[in-house]
Formats: C-alpha cells, structure tokens, sequence
C-alpha cells in the first residue's frame, strides 16, 4: 500500500460517470493536490483491438512543482548525492536578438524540472533540453526512449494532461510543452509556434499554439499550464492569459499543423507597464489555482487574479517589480511571490498575500533579500525563481526560497518576527516573517524544494542537500559543485536534475 503522502499528491480519479474527465478539482478552496493518473484500462471497456490495449500510467509529477497549487516536489529524498546515473542532454543554439546575435546553451535550465511518470510499472521523465529536444527518459537507466525536436531550446517545465475521452492510446496523454520563440525567427515574425501538444506516448506532435506578437518583448513560452476538467490556463510570454482547449481531437487542421481552438485571452500587462518596463511585460510564472480563482505573477509588476466564474481579472495586487517565480499557495491559503529588483525603490524579496482581501490589505508579511552590484550577476536582487513550502509534509509551516544575494532563506510563513521592515516600494513599513535558517549558498534562480525531512537547494555555486527538523534545526548533508538554474524533483531515494554542464543527473545512493 502506498504512504498517505503519495496518495494525497499523487492520485487522482480517472474517469468520471458523467463526463469522463479527469479529477483535479480543486476549485472548491481544497488545498489537495491535483496529479491525473490512470487505473488499468481493458481492450473490451473501450471497444478497442486486443492489440490496442491501454498501458497503465501513472502521472507522478504533472506540472512545474508538482499540482495546481506548485507545493508538491516528490517523495523520500535520499541521505546522499551520489551519482546513480547521468544522460547527456546536449547543447544548443539561440538567438538572443539581432544585435546581441546567437549563443550556444548546454544542458538545461531555467525552469526545467522533470515530469514524472510510472508506466506499467516502470518510471520515466520528461525533460526539456538545450539541444531544442523535449525527451522521455527511462528513470531508471538514464536511456532516451524518445525526443521531440522544437524550433529553439527548451527552457520551461510542460504539462501531463491525460485527455479521458480519448480512445487511442497513442493520444490519451497529452504533454504540453513550451519553448523560446525559434532560431530562424525574430520577435516580428509572421507565426512563432513555441507551445505545442505532444504525445506522451510516441513523442508524436499532436499541435502547435503561434504566440502572438504583442507589445512584450518575448514570445517565448516558458510556464506551465493548469488544466481543469477540459480547459488549460497559462500565461504565454506574449503576456496574453490564455485559456485554450487542450484536446488534439478538437484542435484545428490546415492541413499542415494543427491548432488549438483558444477560447479567450486576456492581456497581463497595462499600457503604462509597457513605458515603466521599456517592453520587459513578460510573463513567465506558471499559474497557481485556489478556489475558483487562478493567480499568476507577470514581469509587469502585478499579481493577477483572474475568476474562472466570470472569466475575468478581477483582483490585482501591483508591485510594479519585475516577477518571475510562480506564485505558490500555503496551507492558510494565502500566496507567497517572488519579487526581483527591477524596476522598484526598495529591495527585491518574498511577499505573502491574502487574496481573500482587497490588494491594498492584500500584504501579511514581506522577506527583502540584500541588493547586488556586480558585473558577473545581470539582477540586481530580490528571488528569481519560486518559493518552496513544507505544508504538504509536516506541519512546521516552512517556505525557501534562494535569492540574487546568494543565500538560501527559510522562514516561517505563519509567524511574524518583531521587526518592521521597509517595503519593496522603498517607502511602506512592512511586517516581516521569522527567519529560521539562512545559508551562503551562492547566487540562484532556482526553486528550492522540501520533502518530509530534507531540503534541495541548486544554484550557479553548486547543489546542497539539508537535512531539517520541524523545530528549524538545519544541516548540511552533501553537496554537488555543479552549475544549477533549473529545479529538480524528488522521488522514493533519488533526486533527478539538470544542470548546465549538459547533464542530467539521477542522484542518491
């Protein structure tokens, strides 16, 4: 039988009697995860050949950090970081811009976590590449089973979707990757396909999304979506919310590509974020869903809450920072946001939020990291990347993030210190949480992550694995030397991640 914490995180329904679509609902304020997974499907349930028989597949790791809700990181982190196995990934060309020209990127990054899958009884990832490949690995041995090559390289974590009403097996589980706009095109290109639907199963495209040309100055795809019931949420790097139909069997055909059928779109940025931001509206946070809200973090310094009842942004928390990092709900349902620098007066950090209350009572506390100046660090401070939080694993009520500084900070986000401290506007005093446990470990852009009793932590100064107690006692297990910006994941004794050395690493004892 499996531990409660793997069925709470990593179960779901499979089909239900009225619409067949997957269980993930948590639109009703339940904080429970939402992972789809597949029970074993006979031939003869679907009317299919005996030779089409439906594999069983479990979807263990579905989006970047984990559920809906991005504070699910894997189970049983292992005492040590030995190396099990590695897979070259491969390096790269991208384009920067037409001044600035090409470079070449190995390995993977930023966001890059593996999605994770248990397949008729063995386990495998999906990871995105430098090489411009998405590929599906054999967890096991490290071997490619197969790869999928996109028009530039491949940055951001996909989405698992698994399409209930779909009979082909070959269909029936739906990858939903994004990646930079392309090698051969510019940012006034006519079409920049850099989201597409892949087949989980044979690595197949199943259809490509052209990411509009807007006044952001990506069209990159980089986040990852929400799918609920039958519809899929993400914010592009065009900056357009955009809610779509992820079913290839919907999906428009020219007789070339295939498309999706898009439902709406909302702009995630205002005209005066555009002049303030000199065109860096970009969107690159992944969704976070709590109730019937979705909330997502935009590069135009707002907070957007946008009502999936009445198909709206109707709540908006400004910063007028740049943000990047996926907001991540807590245990008391609240969000916690990453806030860089850019573009504010005072100093870049962690906001927690109440999106229960109006914007302008929105703020429980604020975490500012220290500024930066230096020529080998291109930020000026504040956190990159996303907040990690132990609520789906004890009850010490934890959040980690790592920060431009170059330290690793973990707090209690459900207590306050007894200091103030000065806002991210350089003005407004602000409550501050308690500090646990604060550690140099060298700048990152990463996420960190938490299982029952250990922290992952990654960064451009290496990988280190801690050991924690619920009382805030904290200490240093092992480390990697090797250069880090994506996030990795965790699952029974091994961590897998990838690094910018062209490897991916199974990592454990």
């Amino acid at each position: 039988m499996l531990p409660v914490a793997v069925l709470i995180a990593v179960l779901i329904a499979v089909c239900t009697a009225a619409g067949g679509q997957p269980v993930g609902e948590i639109a009703d304020d339940s904080l429970m995860p939402a992972v789809p997974q597949v029970e074993e499907t006979s031939a003869d349930s679907l009317q299919l050949p005996a030779s089409q028989v439906m594999p069983q597949v479990e979807i263990l790791n579905q989006t970047f950090l984990g559920n809906w809700q991005r504070n699910y990181y894997g189970e049983n982190a292992p005492d040590t970081l030995g190396v099990v196995w590695k897979h070259y990934l491969g390096k790269g060309i991208t384009v920067i811009g037409r001044k600035t020209g090409s470079r070449e990127w190995e390995g993977a990054g930023w966001t890059g976590q593996p999605l994770f899958t248990r397949e008729n009884g063995e386990l495998y990832l999906l990871q995105g590449a430098y090489d411009h490949h998405l590929k599906k690995i054999n967890a096991a041995t490290g071997e490619l089973v197969w790869q999928y090559r996109f028009d530039d390289v491949v940055k951001g974590t996909g989405t698992l979707w698994f399409n209930a009403d779909e009979k082909d097996p070959e269909k029936r589980w739906v990858i939903l990757q994004g990646s930079r706009l392309g090698i051969h095109h510019f940012l006034d290109a006519d079409t920049v396909f850099s989201y597409r639907a892949i087949s989980y199963m044979t690595g197949e495209e199943l259809w490509r999304h052209n990411v509009k040309h807007t006044q952001s100055y990506s069209r990159d795809v980089d986040a990852s979506a929400i799918v609920y019931r039958d519809t899929a949420y993400i914010g592009l790097e065009n900056s357009f919310f955009t809610i779509f139909d992820p079913d290839p069997g919907t999906a428009r055909d020219d007789g070339t590509f295939r498309y999706p059928v898009v439902f709406d779109q909302h702009l995630l940025y205002k005209p005066e974020d555009v002049t303030k931001h000199k065109y860096n509206v970009v969107t690159e946070a992944s969704p976070a869903m709590l109730g019937r809200m979705i909330y997502v973090s935009s590069g135009s310094g707002h907070v957007w809450g946008y009502d999936m009842d009445r198909n709206a942004l109707t709540w908006d928390f400004y910063t007028g920072a740049d943000m990047d990092g996926s907001p991540v709900v807590t245990a008391d349902s609240c969000l916690l946001v990453s806030v860089e620098k850019q573009y504010i007066g005072g100093r870049g950090g962690v906001l927690k939020l109440d999106p229960s209350k109006p914007p302008e009572e929105a703020v429980v506390w604020f975490l500012p990291t220290e500024n930066v100046e230096s020529e080998e660090v291109s930020w000026e401070g504040g956190v990159i990347g996303s907040v990690a939080v132990s609520d789906n694993y004890n009850d010490a009520r934890l959040a980690a993030c790592m920060a431009i500084d170059g330290h690793l900070y973990v707090v209690r986000h459900d207590r306050l210190s007894n200091d103030s401290v000065v806002g991210f506007d350089g003005k407004t005093m602000l409550p501050s949480p308690e500090l646990v446990f604060k550690y140099k470990t060298g700048v990152s852009i990463s996420t960190p992550l938490f299982t029952e009793n250990r922290l992952v932590a990654c960064g451009y100064g290496g990988l280190s694995l801690f050991s924690y107690g619920v009382d805030g006692e904290f200490e240093l297990l092992d480390r990697k030397p090797w250069v880090v910006e994506s996030t990795p994941f965790i699952w029974q004794g091994r961590i897998y991640i990838a690094s910018r050395n062209g490897y991916l690493y199974c990592l454990g004892k």
